[in-house]
Order: structure tokens, then sequence, then C-alpha cells
């Protein structure tokens, strides 16, 4: 009578075996939808920003508190909403940042004036900072064997690198075919997906009593982070010179050194700073960072470039991305889910950083007033496609690697604040020189005519893409010196 049980047992657990990879897989999906959330809405609101204004009847003045509030809410709370993650648990803080991040995109859809929209856009950043954290740590805690890993975080960090490039091709479409509202409703048909496939596939977990909020320390990184973005932003429209970014900086700057200090005296620390300190993480954090500096000129510069030199429509733009999507997809899968068990990341962050510094150099030196797409934007496009994606999906996995199930969440927000910081930094740097560099060419070359205005504008997106170039070259060696050699070995069993 013991033999066919036995049998059957033996039978079964190839059956279970497979069952828990392929419910891992459905979990990846959901995630990776989540996060696709939290990136297109980076760039996808940018583009039906003049229709919106036009609408609503708001000014060039308060045009910029459309990105701002998002920016400001979703970095200043990231750390806070990754502490979260771990007290309350994954699945719970997904699932509230999901259904919060879609009332919110809802709400901002159907806004009737500035205030609303800005409200919606604020409550989105806020719901973001819960749901980015939960969506990265679940996936850290679900993936534990270097393989699987290496495969999920490809597909993770191609969502992530080409997203953007998404958001453009997504937000042309739905702003000329429908209106600028559906850049915000479409992630209410998003969120509904992945809040059913969360509540089937994701196991809740109870409350970790190990965690605790640190309140001094959520305080003072909040109000830094806040003041850093804020300042930031300001650089970009008020320049580097004004009173109100100067403060901001300078306090930015004094509230996060006051964190950093507070986190080596507190008993339960918002952010344990042996998270940051481990080589293969913090060398992971800088590629994040500092590629979100040089890779913002690639997004900015081409698309201006496309449209008001060229002729571009929106939706035409977004189609001329696609290659570079392509480039990331391909590199982020096969990098992290093939070479990184092989090769580890110290040889291939630096060398994705240097293939994307490349890119940007091949447009910096052919870029004109009648440039060839196929012949020579197009090369450039695949290869910082195939830089970024190395980095993003070797990057991604390296960021969260080792932590344990109690920090992942706080090491997954981590690598948000990174990019979000990175990004903030980017946007007000390379406009800043580019705005410089075009009205140094105008004054050199004989005034505001209409071709001078023109060869003016091609000329500071060269700047752009010369410094962004460069920012990503430094990225590389830096990155080299920063990261451990070797492989990244097992963690631990896969969460349930």
């Amino acid at each position: 009578m013991s033999e066919p049980a036995v049998a059957v047992s033996e039978q079964a657990r190839p059956v279970d075996v497979a069952a828990a990879s392929a419910r891992r897989w459905w979990i990846l999906a959901v995630v990776g939808l989540a996060q696709l959330m939290v990136v297109l809405d980076a760039t996808i609101v940018n583009i039906a920003l003049p229709s919106a204004q036009r609408d609503l009847a708001f000014t060039n003045a308060d045009r910029q508190w459309v990105v701002t509030a998002y920016s400001l809410a979703f970095g200043g709370l990231l750390l806070l909403g990754g502490r979260l993650s771990d007290l309350v648990g994954r699945r719970r803080m997904l699932i509230i940042g999901l259904i919060g991040f879609a009332l919110a995109s809802a709400l901002g859809g159907a806004a009737t004036s500035f205030a609303i929209l800005v409200i919606g856009r604020g409550a989105q950043g806020a719901f973001g900072a819960m749901l980015a954290p939960a969506a990265l740590s679940t996936l850290t805690t679900t993936f534990t064997d270097p393989a699987e890993r290496g495969k999920a975080f490809g597909v993770y960090g191609a969502i992530a690198g080409a997203g953007g490039a998404v958001g453009l091709l997504l937000g042309g479409t739905l702003t000329e075919y429908l209106s600028w509202r559906w850049c915000l409703y479409v992630n209410v048909a998003l969120a509904v997906v992945a809040v059913a496939g969360a509540m089937r596939l994701l196991a809740a977990h109870p409350r970790d009593p190990d965690v605790h909020i640190d309140w001094p320390g959520t305080v003072l990184v909040v109000a830094g982070l806040v003041a850093l973005v804020y300042g930031l932003s300001e650089a970009d429209t008020k320049g580097w010179g004004a009173v109100t970014t100067d403060v901001l900086l300078v306090a930015g700057v004094v509230l996060l050194a006051a964190f950093v200090l507070v986190e080596r005296r507190v008993q339960h620390p918002l952010l344990p700073l042996r998270i940051a300190v481990n080589r293969f993480r913090g060398g992971a954090y800088l590629a994040i960072g500092l590629s979100a500096i040089g890779v913002f000129g690639i997004f900015l510069f081409l698309t201006y470039y496309l449209q008001e030199t060229l002729g571009y429509s929106p939706v035409t733009s977004g189609l001329a991305f696609l290659p570079m999507i392509a480039g990331i997809v391909a590199a982020s899968t096969t990098c992290s889910g093939v070479l990184m068990p092989r090769f580890g990341p110290r040889p291939l962050i630096p060398a994705g950083l240097t293939f994307a510094a490349g890119g940007l150099v091949v447009l910096a030196t052919q870029l004109g007033l009648h440039t060839s797409y196929p012949g020579q934007i197009l090369p450039a496009l695949l290869l910082t496609g195939a830089g970024l994606g190395t980095v993003f999906g070797c990057a991604l996995n390296t960021a969260t690697y080792g932590s344990s199930a109690a920090d992942a969440g706080v090491a997954s927000a981590l690598v948000n604040t990174n990019q979000q910081v990175g990004g903030s930094i980017g946007t007000a740097l390379l406009n800043t020189i580019a705005a410089s560099a075009l009205a140094s060419y105008v004054l050199t070359h004989g005034g505001p005519s209409r071709l001078i205005l023109a060869q003016a504008a091609v000329h500071s997106y060269v700047v752009g893409f010369w410094v962004s170039a460069g920012i990503l070259a430094g990225s590389a060696i830096v990155c080299g010196l920063v990261l451990a050699s070797g492989t990244l070995a097992p963690t631990g069993p896969p969460a349930g």
C-alpha cells in the first residue's frame, strides 16, 4: 500500500515546482505592470501638457507645477513608502499604492481647474512612493535563484529603461487621437489589471514586529528630499543663482546630512546604512543615479529636435524611439539573465554606461538641420538603447542584492530615490546648459533671425548631448572603481 503513495508523491513534486515557478512569472507580470504605471508618468504627462494648458487656461509659470507636484511627493516620500512596505507588508502596500494611484489619476484626468490637476498629480506622486518600493521589493523577495533573478530583473529593467520612451509614444497617441485626459485615465485601466493580479497571486504577510518607523529620520529625509527636488526644479526655471534655488539646495543638503547622522545613532533607522555601504549595492545605486542624470538629455533634446527641427508629429517622434526601446529590452534581458550570472555586475555596468555615452557622442557629432534619421540617428539610438538596457537590467538586480526581507522595501526605495534625484539634477543641469548654449550662439552669430534660431537650437542640443555623454563616461569610471568583483550568490528561498 505504501508504494503507490510514494509514486504519487514523487510525481506531484515536479508539478508543484512547475506551478510555483509559473506563479513567480505571473507575479513578475503584475510587478512589471505596476512599474510601468510609475515610469510612464515621468514622460506621458509632459506630452499632454500643452493641450491641458489650453483646456484649463493656466499660465506658463504655473505649468511647471503639474510636473513638480508629482516629483516632490514621489521623491520626498519614497524612503517612507519603502519602510511602510517592510512594516505592513509588500502585498498590502502594493495594492494600496495601485488603488490610490488609479484614483489620483482619475481625479487629475477629470480636472476642471488647474488646482484639481495639481492635487491629482501630487496624490499620484504620494501613492507612487508607496507603489514603487513595494513592487521592486516583491520582485526581490520572489526571485532569489541567480538565473531566475537575472531573467526577472532583465524584464523589470527593460520596463524601467524603456518606460520613458513608451510614455512619449503613448502620450502622443492618446493626446492626438483622444484627449490629454487619457494620459491620466490610462493608469486606471492598468491598475485594475494589476490589483486583480496582486490579490490573486501574492500571499499576505503579517506585520513585521522587528520593523519600526524612525520618525526623526523620516521628517529629516522627507524635508531634505523635498527641498532638494524643489530646489532643482527652481534651478531649471529661475536659474542657479536665484535666492530660492540656493536656499532650497543648501537646506536640502544640510537636512540630508543631518539624516545620515541620525541614522547612525537611532536603534531602528529608516535607512540602515549597511544597505548603502555594500559595494555591490552602493555601486548599483551610483549607476542608477548617475545614468538618470545623463540619460535625461536623449529624451528631452532628441524629442525637441525631432519635432521642432525635423518637423515630426508627437506620434512620429514616439515611433522614432522604438528602436531604442528594442535595444533596451534586448540588452536588459540578455545581460541580466545570461551575462550577469557568469561575469557579475562590475564589467557589465561600466560597459553599458560606455555604450550609452558612445550613442550620445554619435548624436553630438552627427546632428544638423537636415540629419538623416535612418543613417545617423537610428544607429545612435540602437547603441544608446543597448547601453542603457545593460545598465538598468544589471543595476536594478544588483541594487537589491543581499538585502534582508525586513529591509527589502527601503532598499528598493533607495533605487527609486536615486533615479528621481538623478532625473531632477539632469533636468535642471542640462536645461540650464542648453539654454546658455542657445543664447550664446545667437549672440555670437548676428542676432535672432529664423535661420540663426534654428541653428542655435541644434547647437544647444549638441552641447546637451556632449555633456550627457561626459556624465555617462565619467559614471562608467566611478562605477568600475566602486563595484565589487564577482557574481551574485543565491540569497535564500523565494518568498511566498
